[in-house]
């Protein structure tokens, strides 16, 4: 048999490498460009034994698979969908519309937002079709398990259960759950259901001024928390947060208002006196009016039903049968955790945190309070818990570095050489704490990460791969510029504990969206490593 396919043309060079990778996995023939270059070429030509459908079901950087008819893959028909939800019609319309306009509103840019994926923004630079090319390169088979030890907002665990695989995803942030759990629960709404919900809670909203008499939003926190939340967020708009609260409290169906739960903390950041493009604990003086929360919580809360709709109504399978779990877990013991299905992942495809780049707690720390999912008086003990932590006192500092010259047996030559470089230069320099701090903090990454790859070697089928999409960094120690190639040193920890380590591809550097843009690391790579 032979088929041509036309290839997405908006993808980087990277994108294209993957699509000739994800291809030849998947057909089980190498593809060959028709008229152009293969760098440049529009189409490519496949023969063999493969099943067309299958493709177009399959593929994540391919447009069209023409064996004896042109059909457009699921991917891009998915990512249509939201450029359908996305254009000003109603919610009625989206729903009755959908099947008849996704063909003439396929994409000619990168789609990142389809289905559940636009949920509730967040400071990675993941996205699902990277997951889905790396799936098929993996060849995980339809009811294969996938694994995400730190998976953020959940992309890889989403990918997963709508490609019809089990997925298990960890995580130590207590949102990072909650938002992945209801991300992958959402592919299973009833459409017309969720439109329904949607409908009564803003003529519920609308209508219930009053509505907090019963129940003030003090109520809901401690002392503690009230003082803080006091402190972010103007009086009036506390008020309105108890209203709409109040209101998803009605709501007669868990998964629905942790939905809409999830829609409400997406908007928080904005009407709080938080510095909106600042990652930092910072405060910048914002004028609120009464009703701005009710408006921009509704505006999203729709946009984002819109979205799972037009989805829902264009793939019209039915996810809710298929598996998935999201444990808080440490990433250094999931193994541990699961020790049921030890020896049987097929893949485990994650997004690690950065090496001291980001406050990853910080960061969500209004929503964490709002939502009830982790009080202000823990969040100092988790932060310190959690991989990549960046603050420390001077005795945990101390206590880093102890550990290090303890351990630094366990890490390759090339990274213990690096971390007492840094911490060598700034040693004998006036710099401030935080740059003081670097080098344990280095070493704890890193000796951090390579418990997270000793359980994912675990974790694995012989010949499973481990996928982790990386940045890496740079700082100033002593004066001097130093290069932190967290991908290379990551590779070399897992060469170090047994992984074969297939390649390092480079990524070009895709700028973050919205808040986070100027937190964009330098560059990121794919390190590909195999179970023997």
């Amino acid at each position: 048999m032979k088929a041509q396919l036309a290839i997405k043309q908006f993808i980087q060079p990277f994108e294209r490498r993957l699509a000739m990778l994800e291809l030849e996995a998947l057909s089980q023939s190498t593809p060959s460009a028709v008229g152009n270059d293969a760098s440049s070429a529009s189409v490519f030509e496949i023969s063999g034994q493969f099943d067309p459908q299958y493709l177009s079901k399959s593929l994540s950087y391919w447009r069209e698979v023409n064996a004896e008819e042109a059909t457009l893959t699921e991917q891009i028909r998915a990512e249509a969908t939201s450029i359908v939800a996305g254009n000003g019609l109603d919610i009625a319309t989206v729903r009755e519309k959908t099947n008849e306009l996704v063909p003439e509103r396929l994409p000619n840019r990168r789609c990142l937002r389809y289905a559940s994926h636009g949920l509730h923004e967040y400071r990675g630079k993941f996205f699902p079709q990277l997951v889905r090319a790396l799936a098929n390169i993996a060849e995980v088979p339809q009811d294969g398990l996938i694994v995400d030890p730190m998976c953020g907002s959940g992309t890889t665990i989403v990918e997963a259960k709508s490609s019809g695989r089990w997925a298990i995803g960890f995580d130590m942030n207590p949102l990072s759950v909650f938002v992945s759990d209801i991300k992958c629960k959402a592919l299973g709404f009833d459409p017309d259901d969720l439109i329904d919900v949607f409908t009564r809670l803003d003529f519920a909203i609308a209508n219930s001024v009053d509505a907090e008499a019963d129940r003030p939003w003090t109520t809901r926190y401690t002392q503690k928390d009230q003082e803080y939340l006091k402190r972010w967020f103007a009086p009036e708009c506390l008020e309105d947060l108890g209203l709409v609260l109040s209101v998803l409290d009605n709501l007669d169906s868990d998964n629905f208002r942790d939905f809409f739960r999830v829609c409400l903390s997406n908007v928080l950041r904005a009407v709080s006196l938080q510095k909106e493009a600042d990652l930092r604990v910072r405060k910048e003086e914002k004028h609120y009016s009464t009703g701005d929360l009710q408006r921009r919580f509704l505006e999203f809360a729709k946009k984002s039903v819109k979205l799972l709709v037009a989805y829902l109504v264009e793939m019209s399978g039915d996810h809710s049968t298929i598996a998935h779990s999201v444990v808080a877990g440490d990433a250094r013991n999931f193994a541990g955790e699961i020790p049921e299905v030890n020896g049987t992942v097929d893949a485990i495809i994650t997004s690690p945190p950065y090496a001291t780049a980001l406050p990853y707690l910080d960061t969500d720390r209004l929503s964490l309070i709002v939502l009830g999912l982790l009080p202000r008086n823990d969040h100092r003990a988790r932060d310190m818990e959690m991989i990549g932590n960046r603050e420390v006192t001077e005795r945990v500092r101390k206590a880093y570095w102890e550990t290090f010259e303890e351990r630094r047996f366990e890490l390759p030559d090339q990274t213990c050489t690096l971390i007492q470089r840094i911490h060598e230069l700034n040693l004998n320099s006036d710099v401030g704490f935080r740059r003081k701090n670097l080098s344990a903090l280095l070493s704890k990454y890193f000796l951090d990460m390579r418990s997270v790859l000793v359980q994912s070697l675990s974790a694995l089928k012989s010949g499973a791969p481990m996928f982790l999409v990386v940045g890496n960094n740079r700082t100033t120690a002593g004066g001097k510029d130093i290069c932190i190639e967290t991908a290379m040193h990551l590779a070399e920890i897992g060469k170090a504990i047994g992984f074969n380590h297939v390649e390092s591809i480079n990524m070009e550097m895709l700028a973050s969206r919205g808040i986070f843009r100027s937190n964009a690391m330098p560059s990121e790579q794919i390190v590909w490593l195999q179970k023997p």
